[in-house]
């Protein structure tokens, strides 16, 4: 079975300005074709995970009551276009205090244990060189979401719809 991890800030939702954090549902703005992305993969057999640093909570910005809340929201949304998550992973530490941080691949590690991943059908999909790296690490193949390929991924999509697209296409599933 093919797995797809997902990045959450810039792939889901819209980033956070600098120096800032998603640190409320009402800061959670979902980008354009990223429910219907999900909803893709999952209508192709997909398992798709949500694999996010969370670095706001080790530094006391938010909660992981907070963190919940904005999951809950955004797991509504994805209902509302027939989507859903089978796992959200998150790393709540900051730099150089762990495993799980990408790009790190802690929790994709974990995912494996929790569920059944064939690494041969692997994906990556983040926005930021971290997310790249943490895919690469894995053995999974990667797509960056951006306008420039500037650290490497095996593939360039716009945002998550491309990127599902493309996925589905490359694993031989019909959309």
């Amino acid at each position: 079975m093919t797995t797809v991890f997902l990045d959450r800030d810039g792939v889901i939702n819209r980033n956070a300005k600098p120096h800032e954090y998603i640190s409320s549902p009402e800061k959670f703005i979902m980008l354009p074709g990223a429910a219907e992305g999900v909803a893709l993969l999952n209508k192709a057999g997909f398992q798709v995970f949500l694999a996010t640093n969370q670095r706001g909570i080790a530094r006391g910005i938010i909660s992981v009551s907070d963190l919940d809340r904005i999951h809950s929201y955004m797991k509504s949304l994805l209902a509302k276009e027939g989507a859903h998550l089978d796992g959200i992973y998150y790393c709540p530490h900051n730099e150089n205090q762990c495993d799980c941080r990408k790009p790190g691949t802690g929790m994709l590690e974990k995912a494996a244990r929790d569920f059944k991943v064939d690494r041969n059908h692997c994906w990556m999909v983040g926005d930021k060189k971290s997310d790249v790296l943490c895919g690469k690490s894995f053995g999974a193949k990667t797509v960056l979401i951006g306008n420039e390929n500037e650290f490497g991924a095996d593939y360039l999509c716009r945002n998550l719809k491309s990127a599902a697209e493309l996925i589905c296409k490359l694993e031989e599933k019909e959309l």
